[in-house]
């Protein structure tokens, strides 16, 4: 994201560019799908004052503004990413835990059918869908 137009969107929206949230935005940007404590890590190598409740305001305000959004993939912590992403679906292993995404355009047979039969507009950017990896299968296979 270029760095004028994330600071526009913030003094757009009445917020201040600060240290905190340049950083935080950096390591949401950095890390791609991530916790705020996997956030707050990263934030530390450079701002080691930076606690937990800051991460989460600063992801509060990223929210609002609209340059991060989060998913619940999972017990615990959601998990944030940039919204300069293109809108996607969580693939999320319940194995290895990890995440893999496809753009929400594969789904939109499925998704429109909720629309149609069950007047039901989905939030795609929030959806998860959890079962096994291909490795976790082919380990599972395999064993």
């Amino acid at each position: 994201m270029s760095g004028a137009r994330w600071d526009e969107q913030l003094h757009a929206r009445g917020y201040r560019v600060t240290p905190q949230r340049t950083l935080v935005l950096a390591a949401v940007n950095d890390l791609g799908h991530a916790t705020p404590e996997e956030i707050l890590a990263r934030v530390q190598v450079e701002a080691p004052k930076v606690n937990l409740s800051t991460v989460y305001r600063t992801l509060e305000v990223l929210e609002d503004v609209g340059l991060v959004t989060h998913a619940h993939l999972g017990h615990g912590s959601p998990t944030y990413h940039s919204v300069d992403e293109d809108l996607h679906i969580h693939l999320v292993c319940r194995k290895c835990d990890g995440i893999d995404s496809i753009p929400a355009s594969s789904a939109r047979e499925f998704l429109g059918a909720l629309e149609q039969e069950r007047g039901f507009a989905t939030d795609v950017g929030h959806m998860a869908i959890h079962g096994l990896c291909r490795s976790c299968r082919e380990g599972a296979d395999g064993a």
